[in-house]
C-alpha cells in the first residue's frame, strides 16, 4: 500500500501498524471491525470514551463518543472508539470504596496511554465526565503527545427546588440536627439528580473542565454546556474534526500545555471559585507534560486574581445557569482584557487564546452570577496554600471569607473519615473543635479520600462557622466551610499531623497563610520518637501498588515520577 506525502505525515503512528505486505495480519483484524481499503490510507483517530452506566456523569458519553467519531470520519480520518474506566465519587463517598477514586485517575491515564500506544493511533479525542476522568484523560494525552482534543461530557441540570448532589449530602446532617425528617430527606434524594451530566456546581468536574478549556486543550465553550444539548453534540463533532486539523499543523499537547497555559488555567479556576482538587490535578498534569509548576505558583497568581463567580458550593448559582448566560468565554475575555491571561497561548483550534476570544460578547446586562472587578466575591484567591509547623511542605484550603479568615480551636483527632462522621452526627463534635482526620493521605489511605461526608454533615448540623476540619486527605469540590486538606507530609510518612493529640491548640490563618500547632518543638520531637508507622492494610492489588509508588500531594500525588 502506498500513500502520498501528506497522508504519510498524518499517519506517523498508524502506518507502521497497517502498511505493507508484512502487516497483512493487522489489516485482516481491522477489516473485521469495519475497515476498508480506503480506511487504511487515513489517519487513525482514537476516541477514548469514559462511558459507564454506573453514574449520571458518564451515562451519556457513549453517544458523545459516537458524535466525535463521526466528526473525525467526516474530516478525513478513521475513528476507533475504545473505553477506559470511571468510578463515581458521589456514590463511593464516605465508604472504603472512595480509596479507589484518585487511584482511578492514574488507571485512566495508564489505559489511554496503553491502548493508543499499542494500536498506533495518530490522534485522539478523550471524553470525560466525572471528576478523575478529566485529569486522567489529560495525563494520558500528555504522555502520548499526539494531536489531541479533550471533550467535557457536560453539566447536569438542577434538581427540584434548585437542588443537587450536595443538597443530598447536607440533608443527612440536617436530619441529624432535627431540621428535616426522613420523608423530607427522601424527597430531596429522589429529585436532586434529574438525569445525565456532572455535578451541577463549581465542583471538581466543572472546575477541571473549565481549567482544561482555559489551557486550550478543548474547543471554546466545551466546559460550559449542558450534558444533553445540541451544543454538546456539536462540540463533540467539532472535536473529532479538530484533531485532523491538528494533525495537518502538527500541533501536539506539548505545544499547548505550556507554563503560560497552566497559569491561564489557574487564573480561571480562581476567578470561578473552583475546587481545591484543581491544585492536585494541575500539579499532576504539569508534571506529566514536563512543566515546572508548584504550590507557590498558586500563591503568586492568587495575589492578583479575584473570585468573581457566585457559584456553588459557597455561592448561589449552578453551572447550568452560567451556561445560560454564555459560559466561561465572556469571563475569560474579561480576564484577558484585564491583563490576567496570556493571550498568545496556542489552543486546539490552531489559533491563540486571544484569537479565540476576539469576538466573544460580554455577559448580558443585569446578570448576577459573574461579578465585576470592582465588586468581587473575594479580592484575591480563595485557594489558600498554607505552611507552618503542621504542614511544612504545604496544605491547601478553600476559604472564600464567608467562613472567616482565621480559626483557633482545640484538636479532636480521628484516624479515619468514618470515625469522624459518626462523632459529628452523634453530637460529640462541638463548637470550637478542629477536627483532625489523618491517615487518609495518598499513601496512608491509601488513595486520599474526599471528606465530603464529614464536611456536609458539619454544614447540615449548622456547625459550618463553628468548627474547622483539617486532613491529609482531600475534599470534594462540593465541600465548603473552614477546611484544610492535602496536609504534607502526610501522617503515614510521619508528618506533624501524625503527632497531634486531642486538646492541642491549632490555628489556621488564611491571611498570613499559616497553619500552626501550638506545641513546642521539644514536645513534637518527643512525640516523633514515640511514633510508629502504621502497618499497611493493603499488600496486594491496585491500592497496594498505588501506595508504593505515589508521590506527595504537594507534587500532585502521581505514580510515575522519574
Amino acid at each position: 500500500m502506498t500513500q502520498n506525502k501528506n497522508q504519510d505525515k498524518r499517519r506517523k503512528y498508524s502506518a507502521p501498524v497497517v502498511d505493507g505486505i508484512g502487516k497483512s495480519a493487522s489489516r485482516a483484524m481491522l477489516r473485521a471491525v469495519g475497515f476498508t481499503d480506503e480506511d487504511f490510507r487515513k489517519p487513525q483517530i482514537g476516541i477514548a470514551s469514559t462511558w459507564s452506566n454506573l453514574t449520571p456523569c458518564n451515562m451519556h458519553i457513549n453517544q458523545l463518543a459516537e458524535a466525535s467519531a463521526a466528526g473525525a470520519d467526516e474530516a478525513g480520518g478513521k475513528s476507533l472508539i475504545f473505553n477506559t474506566i470511571t468510578v463515581s465519587d458521589g456514590i463511593a463517598n464516605g465508604t472504603e470504596g472512595m480509596k479507589y477514586s484518585l487511584v482511578s485517575r492514574e488507571v485512566i491515564a495508564d489505559s489511554i496511554e496503553t491502548v493508543a500506544g499499542c494500536e498506533g493511533f495518530d490522534g485522539l479525542v478523550a471524553i470525560g465526565g466525572c471528576d478523575k476522568n478529566m485529569p486522567g484523560c489529560m495525563m494520558g494525552l500528555a504522555r502520548l503527545n499526539r494531536p489531541s482534543v479533550f471533550v467535557y461530557g457536560g453539566t447536569i441540570m438542577p434538581g427540584e427546588n434548585h437542588t443537587d448532589i450536595i443538597s443530598v449530602f447536607e440533608a443527612v446532617g440536617a436530619y441529624a440536627r432535627g431540621d428535616l425528617d426522613l420523608i423530607e430527606v427522601k424527597q430531596i434524594e429522589e429529585t436532586a439528580i434529574p438525569g445525565p451530566g456532572s455535578c451541577g456546581g463549581m465542583y471538581t468536574a466543572n472546575t477541571m473542565a473549565s481549567a482544561i478549556e482555559a489551557m486550550g486543550m478543548s474547543l471554546p465553550g466545551s466546559s460550559a454546556q449542558n450534558a444533553v444539548s445540541d451544543t454538546k453534540a456539536a462540540d463533540c463533532r467539532g472535536a473529532g474534526a479538530a484533531v485532523l486539523n491538528l494533525l495537518e499543523k502538527d500541533i501536539k499537547p506539548g505545544d499547548i500545555m505550556t507554563r503560560e497555559a497552566f497559569e491561564n488555567a489557574i487564573t480561571v479556576v480562581i476567578a470561578l471559585g473552583g475546587s481545591t482538587n484543581a491544585v492536585l490535578h494541575l500539579l499532576a498534569m504539569a508534571s506529566t507534560v514536563g512543566v515546572d509548576l508548584g504550590l507557590e505558583d498558586f500563591v503568586e497568581i492568587g495575589k492578583r486574581v479575584p473570585v468573581l463567580a457566585d457559584l456553588r458550593p459557597s455561592g448561589h448559582y449552578m453551572m447550568s445557569e452560567l451556561v445560560a448566560i454564555g459560559g466561561i468565554q465572556p469571563l475569560m475575555k474579561m480576564l484577558l482584557d484585564r491583563g490576567l491571561l496570556h493571550g498568545d497561548c496556542l489552543t486546539v483550534t490552531g489559533q491563540t487564546l486571544a484569537e479565540n476570544l476576539a469576538d466573544v460578547a460580554p455577559y448580558p446586562e443585569g446578570q448576577a452570577i459573574i461579578h465585576a472587578f470592582d465588586n468581587p466575591i473575594k479580592a484575591d484567591s480563595h485557594l489558600r496554600i498554607l505552611f507552618g509547623n503542621l504542614a511544612p511542605t504545604g496544605a491547601v484550603a478553600k476559604i472564600t471569607g464567608k467562613e472567616g479568615t482565621r480559626f483557633t480551636g482545640r484538636a479532636r483527632v480521628f484516624h479515619s473519615e468514618e470515625e469522624a462522621q459518626e462523632r459529628i452526627l452523634d453530637g460529640t463534635v462541638v463548637a470550637g473543635d478542629v477536627l483532625v482526620i489523618r491517615y487518609e493521605g495518598p499513601r496512608g489511605g491509601p488513595g486520599m479520600r474526599e471528606m465530603l461526608s464529614p464536611t456536609s454533615a458539619i454544614m447540615g448540623k449548622g456547625l459550618g462557622s463553628d468548627v474547622a476540619l483539617i486532613t491529609d486527605g482531600r475534599f470534594s469540590g462540593g465541600s465548603h466551610g473552614f477546611v484544610v486538606g492535602h496536609i504534607t507530609p502526610e501522617a503515614a510518612e510521619g508528618g506533624p499531623i501524625a503527632l497531634v493529640e486531642d486538646g492541642d491548640t491549632i490555628t489556621i490563618d488564611a491571611v498570613s497563610n499559616r497553619i500552626e500547632l501550638g506545641v513546642s518543638d521539644g514536645e513534637l520531637e518527643r512525640r516523633r520518637q514515640a511514633w510508629q508507622a502504621p502497618v499497611p492494610r493493603f499488600t496486594r492489588g491496585v491500592l497496594a501498588k498505588y501506595a508504593r509508588t505515589v508521590s506527595s500531594a504537594s507534587r500532585g500525588a502521581i505514580t510515575d515520577l522519574p
